[in-house]
């Protein structure tokens, strides 16, 4: 089993380090190839998704993935900036759909941003659509506005856009893990006002004709942004657009908790995946110890899930990862008064050590 190691920048490469060690105590036989992406790419390469990392992502049976972006390059044109490479490797990698899990651990509950009792039980699978909608649909620039109250100005703009079969597809990803769960999906859309989402809206109720089995309900984005926040655990997979996809599912890590406890995976149509934290690249903390490398754990359970069908393996991650709440570690980002506080080596040292039957030390 292969796997691509693309650390990235800011805290990308601790947190990696850190899902490696995991992987490693596991004793599977893995093969990691690590290779640069992202603004690191772009010092060694003179572009964020080299040719040779790209080459790597394709010959891997999985891909797991840090974190992209700096500062520093925020004046460097669009096609260099180290977002592309990400945004590169679902396109070539065809990864249309994106799994988030949003999941509150009972030794979170009290770092939620809401009270315990709306998210104790939270769980939570946001099944984004990755490559189309207004991220990638053309014709995008700038221009003089041809008309209007304001022609002759310069304006830009995007263009939403979805075929049936991006919609088609990502809509069976949902209602198949909906059966593995509690049979709800909730599809988002907005529809009362963007014609692409009325689209939307209708070949999801077509497919849903095929799962009669699931429970399926329609909410407009801004009704589904406020019902996150107000009675999340009404939800149990949410099927929306790429960009509606984006910010929800960021809204819903911080009902976890933390955006640091936060996995995903990105998959095709063959389960082959991309796997990531759902958090950036946090370089004012890089280099400091003290990131959350969870995140980046429970991805690699994810990859050994779906892409390398390793389910017990993922387990093992899964039920260590809980161990060590359980112990009472914390990093920065999820300690509370009563745990201990510990940095991103030690996080993952207790992991480890949960893993391979050994006791969990504080330090």
């Amino acid at each position: 089993m292969k796997i691509a190691i693309l650390p990235g920048d800011g805290i990308g490469p601790e947190i990696v380090a850190e899902a490696v060690r995991v992987l490693r105590a596991l004793e599977l036989p893995l093969e990691m190839e690590t290779a640069p992406v992202g603004g690191a790419a772009y010092e060694a390469h003179g572009h964020p998704l080299p040719e040779s990392t790209l080459k790597l992502a394709q010959a891997a049976d999985a891909v797991l993935f840090g974190a992209v972006g700096d500062w520093k390059y925020d004046k460097l044109e669009r096609h260099l900036r180290p977002e592309q490479a990400i945004l590169g490797l679902r396109k070539h990698l065809g990864l249309f759909a994106n799994l988030r899990p949003a999941i509150c651990y009972p030794q979170l509950t009290h770092a939620s941003s809401l009270k315990p009792e709306l998210v104790a039980g939270l769980d939570i699978l946001i099944v984004r659509e990755l490559t189309g909608d207004i991220y990638f649909g053309q014709p995008r620039g700038r221009r003089t506005a041809p008309d209007g109250a304001f022609a002759g100005a310069p304006e830009a703009f995007d263009t939403m856009r979805y075929s049936r079969p991006e919609i088609e597809r990502i809509a069976h990803v949902a209602f198949q893990a909906a059966r593995k769960r509690a049979k709800k999906v909730t599809s988002v859309d907005k529809a009362n006002v963007l014609e692409t989402f009325q689209f939307w809206k209708d070949v999801v109720t077509e497919v849903h004709a095929q799962y009669p089995d699931v429970q399926l309900e329609h909410m407009y984005v801004d009704n589904a942004a406020m019902q996150l926040v107000k009675a999340p655990k009404a939800f149990d997979v949410i099927v929306t657009g790429n960009m509606f996809g984006d910010i929800l599912s960021d809204e819903a890590a911080m009902l976890t908790g933390s955006i640091g406890m936060l996995p995903s995976a990105s998959l095709d149509a063959n389960n082959k995946g991309l796997y990531e934290p759902s958090h950036g690249s946090a370089p004012d903390i890089a280099g400091k110890g003290v990131a959350n490398p969870l995140a980046t754990i429970l991805s690699a359970a994810m990859m050994l899930r779906y892409s390398l069908a390793q389910p017990e393996a993922a387990d093992r991650i899964e039920r260590a990862v809980q161990a060590v709440l359980a112990a009472g570690l914390r990093t920065g980002d999820i300690w509370s008064e009563g745990t201990t506080r510990v940095g991103t080596r030690e996080m993952g040292d207790a992991v480890v050590a949960a893993i391979t039957g050994k006791t969990i030390t504080k330090s």
